[in-house]
């Protein structure tokens, strides 16, 4: 059953607590390659590849 504390702050400081600066940083990091790679890359075949991905992902691009 769900607790009263089920929210996105109570969710924040549960992280807080229990991930190390260390991987918050990876986690951060990972992010921001994935966001570099699907925004700059325009290499066509891993352009169509990606494309590809975001749909298997449910992501609507268009």
């Amino acid at each position: 059953m769900a607790t009263a504390n089920n929210t996105v702050h109570g969710r924040i400081e549960q992280a807080r607590m229990e991930l190390t600066p260390t991987q918050v940083a990876v986690g951060l990091a990972l992010v921001a390659a994935l966001g570099f790679a699907l925004l700059f890359v325009q290499e066509p075949m891993l352009h169509d590849s990606m494309h590809n991905f975001r749909h298997a992902a449910g992501i609507t691009c268009h």
